[in-house]
Order: structure tokens, then C-alpha cells, then sequence
């Protein structure tokens, strides 16, 4: 599977149709899925929790939890839904997640999730990797960080993805732990060098093609999280300038594209603002850009937006002259 750039699993913001949305803009880049509990895939509906649209593949199910038995048997459940890879959480710092012991607070246990890490692997053929930071709290020295993978990958998990910032745990909301702990590529770098046969993905405050043909140079791929989010369209440039795809949709065919998939879903009992509200950032820095985030503010994203409205879309952006074009992201 290609993992040269991947999207990482986002909280609020990776949902099916986040998904779906991205994967009309880009056709290369892996995407991830909300991080889901094991407990609730265990106790909860698993349909509403595990489907996605076919459209969306390739596509990884992100999981949460400590109990082996639990991450098993979610394993299992989304390797039956089609997931293409299981990624256990071993980064989220918030303090609900360590309250209810997964998430970054696991690296202070290797061996339970060296048990964990088996025991999903037992029962799938599908790559089980990880997605964890440089350290937490105190504990940021390569030597513990070294350790951890190195008892990881004895269990034969492959791919490792790395927050390079450390998890400050209790202390500071997952938003702070997104900005304020600093970034530390050369652990990753490092890890890389004295891991070489492994797979090594770096993520962190990557926001430019550019940064991520640097990163390219020293380890394996690249997660972006935030700027995807935020300026969606960032995915055409890195079609064209990591993957070498010029056959990229304008922000209009985009948008075209996405409206069957929008009167399908309602049909469905999908409300539109549960849709709409992840374009907003379509046209980040293009000419007309504050009025499609107000026009959307306005009609589409309200919790009871009417649907109607979908039908002349096209027109309002034409009408106001939104630049559509394919041009490089800002």
C-alpha cells in the first residue's frame, strides 16, 4: 500500500464524508478514519460506526483501547467492513483518552501494547501499524523512544507513524499538545536510520509539498492532519507534485462531483451541513473564497439547511465569481 502521503485520523473532521470529499480531489493519498473506541465498535452499532463509501478506498481504520481481546475483535470488525489497514492510537494526549487508558499514555507501557499489537494481528492478514509520538511528559530522550519501537517491532508491525512532538499528559488540551510541545524531526530521522528496514512516516506541522519532498528524502512518507483539513485543495498540488498526477479535478468539478454523492446521502437521512461544512476551505486563497465560506456559513452549514439550495450551488459560484481554477493552492 502506498503511504507516501497519507492524511492523519483527525477527530470531528475525518468522517465519511470528509473522506469521500478528499478522495474527489485526490486519488493517491491513504486516508484515515476518525479514531474509533474499541469498546464502542464492541458494544455499539457497527455498521453506523465502520461503513464508508467504496469510493473512499484506500482507507485505514484508526482504533483506540488497551484490551487486547477488544482491539481483536475491532480488528476483525474492520477487516469485515473493507479497511485496507488497522492503525492503533498511541498519540492522542487528551485527558479522556488516558482516563480511559489508550491513546499517548501507552508508551509508558510497551509490553501491554507489544500484546495488544499481537493479539490484533492474530486474527487479520490486514498491516497493523501505529501511530504514536516522541515521548510524554518528561520522557523525551531517543533512548526510551528507541526502546519503544524496538519492542513494538518485535510483535512484526512494520509501519510506524510519528507525531514528532511529545504528548504533555493532563497538563495541556489536545489543541496545545498540537502546537506547544516543539518539534523534533531528527528523532524521526533517526529512527528511520537505525530502523531501515521498517517503515517510517513522519507527521507534524507539515503543511507544503515542499516540506514534504524534504521529508521524503529521510524517511518513508509523510501524514499531514491540519493544513488538509483547512485547505483541502492542497491535496491537487500534492497530486501533481509528489505523485506526478496532472489529472487533477478544478475546485468546480469538485464540487460538481460532490453533489450526487450529497442528494444521495440525504436521501439517506444525512443532514447537508454534515457535508458542506467540510468545504468550507475549498477555495482558501482564491479570489471569491470569503463569500463561498459565507454563502456556506449562511445556507449550508445551519443544522437545518434546506436542500434545495444544492441545486443552485454551481450558479452561486459562478454568479460571484469564484475562481475555480486549477491553480496552485495558497
Amino acid at each position: 500500500m502506498n503511504r507516501k502521503v497519507s492524511i492523519a485520523p483527525m477527530m470531528d473532521c475525518t468522517d465519511r464524508h470528509e473522506r469521500f470529499f478528499l478522495r474527489l480531489i485526490s486519488k493517491n493519498t491513504l486516508l484515515y478514519s476518525e479514531m474509533i473506541v474499541s469498546e464502542a465498535i464492541h458494544r455499539g452499532n457497527k455498521k453506523k460506526l465502520l461503513e464508508f463509501n467504496i469510493n473512499e478506498k484506500p482507507i485505514a481504520l484508526q482504533i483506540g483501547g488497551s484490551s487486547p481481546t477488544l482491539l481483536a475483535e475491532a480488528t476483525k470488525a474492520g477487516e469485515d467492513f473493507g479497511y485496507d489497514e488497522i492503525n492503533l492510537n498511541l498519540g492522542c494526549p487528551s485527558k479522556k483518552v488516558e482516563k480511559n487508558k489508550f491513546g499517548a499514555c501507552l508508551m509508558k507501557e510497551p509490553n501491554l501494547v507489544a500484546d495488544c499489537l499481537s493479539k490484533m494481528q492474530s486474527v487479520t492478514k490486514l498491516p497493523i501499524t501505529i501511530k504514536t509520538r516522541i515521548g510524554y511528559d518528561d520522557t523525551e530522550d531517543y533512548e526510551n523512544l528507541h526502546y519503544f519501537i524496538a519492542t513494538l517491532k518485535s510483535t512484526g508491525v512494520k509501519t510506524f507513524i510519528i507525531h514528532a512532538r511529545k504528548a504533555i499528559l493532563g497538563k495541556f488540551t489536545p489543541k496545545q499538545n498540537l502546537n506547544i510541545p516543539p518539534l523534533k524531526y531528527n528523532f524521526v530521522y533517526r529512527i528511520k536510520n537505525d530502523f531501515p528496514k521498517e517503515e517510517i512516516i513522519i507527521n507534524g506541522g507539515i503543511t507544503t509539498t515542499n516540506q514534504m519532498k524534504d521529508h521524503l528524502k529521510q524517511v518513508d512518507g509523510v501524514m499531514i492532519g491540519r493544513a488538509a483539513y483547512h485547505t483541502p485543495y492542497l491535496l491537487a498540488d500534492i497530486e501533481r507534485e509528489i505523485f506526478n498526477n496532472e489529472n487533477v479535478p478544478s475546485r468546480q468539478d469538485v464540487i460538481e462531483q460532490l453533489l450526487p454523492y450529497i442528494r444521495d446521502e440525504i436521501k439517506k437521512g444525512t443532514r447537508l451541513n454534515q457535508i458542506m461544512r467540510h468545504t468550507l476551505g475549498l477555495f482558501h486563497g482564491q479570489t471569491g473564497s470569503s463569500f463561498w465560506k459565507r454563502y456556506l456559513s449562511e445556507n449550508m452549514c445551519v443544522r437545518d439547511a434546506d436542500v434545495k439550495k444544492i441545486d443552485h450551488i454551481m450558479d452561486k459560484i459562478k454568479f460571484n465569481n469564484v475562481d475555480t481554477s486549477v491553480g496552485q493552492s495558497a
